[in-house]
């Protein structure tokens, strides 16, 4: 049968979503906790991989076993054998056509920011910290130009492996509460440090760096080194993956907001 899991954890001691050779990652922790409770091997396959820093509230995984256990004892077992910063919120048996990644049709994330003058000592490894004042209204002017479908070959690492940059920007807002500035953004896919490349250049716009429309000029020159320097990882959240035909899968209960 086919399990699908809600994952949620802070990213900042891990390498990252995806197993690797040495170090520390979620899908390693992870697959070692549910294997514990299946009682044999898992490869677990999940929604979007973060990069080392990024959070998740929402991330969606699935993995195949023949070990019959109810929901509750899914996320209590395998929470039992998980570190503190990672931990398993749902469980559901699905049919063998879902795919977390390829039957995902939109993910969400949410970058936050505290645009203040004192940086805070406890969500230093939470939130990106800018100093200098920034105008979210020319932020938001900015984003509308990477609304839509787009080559977003300026925005994506060098070490990207997608076949395609092309990539569909449904939402991207700005809103901003006292000194807290959240970008949120919804595509069908993103590519590799595509979305902390998208912050770093609102937050130029939004401290008077570049005008709005250099935005529209660094996505038309196709050219990873037009666009600047990524936002810090520690900003952005993984917050939800919508899912094509009528499965339901439970969502996230909540959204990062300091302010």
């Amino acid at each position: 049968m086919r399990i699908a899991l809600g994952v949620e954890y802070d990213g900042a001691d891990f390498l990252g979503w995806q197993r690797q050779s040495r170090g520390r990652t979620v899908q390693g922790c992870v697959e070692t906790a549910v294997a514990r409770v299946a009682d044999h091997a898992v490869h677990v396959v999940c929604a979007g991989r973060t990069d080392t820093g990024v959070h998740a509230t929402a991330q969606v995984i699935h993995f195949d076993t023949d070990a019959l256990r109810n929901p509750g004892n899914w996320v209590r077992g395998a929470n039992s054998h998980l570190p503190a910063d990672a931990r398993i919120q749902w469980a559901m048996q699905t049919g063998d056509d879902f795919h977390a990644r390829f039957s995902a049709r939109r993910r969400h994330y949410r970058y936050v920011i505290h645009n203040g003058t004192a940086a805070s000592a406890l969500l230093r490894q939470r939130v990106c910290q800018e100093r200098l004042p920034l105008d979210d209204g020319l932020m938001q002017a900015a984003a509308q130009h990477l609304l839509g479908e787009h080559d977003f070959t300026s925005l994506r690492a060098a070490a990207c492996q997608a076949k395609s940059p092309v990539r569909t920007v449904y939402r991207l807002d700005l809103s901003r509460s006292g000194e807290w500035v959240y970008i949120d953004i919804v595509a069908n896919a993103f590519l590799h440090h595509m979305v902390r490349c998208i912050a770093g250049m609102l937050i130029s716009v939004g401290r008077g760096e570049q005008a709005p429309d250099w935005v529209r000029e660094v996505l038309d020159a196709r050219d990873r080194t037009q666009a600047g320097v990524n936002a810090p990882p520690g900003g952005l959240y993984l917050v939800g993956v919508e899912y094509v035909g009528e499965l339901a899968l439970p969502r996230a209960s909540w959204l990062p907001v300091y302010g």
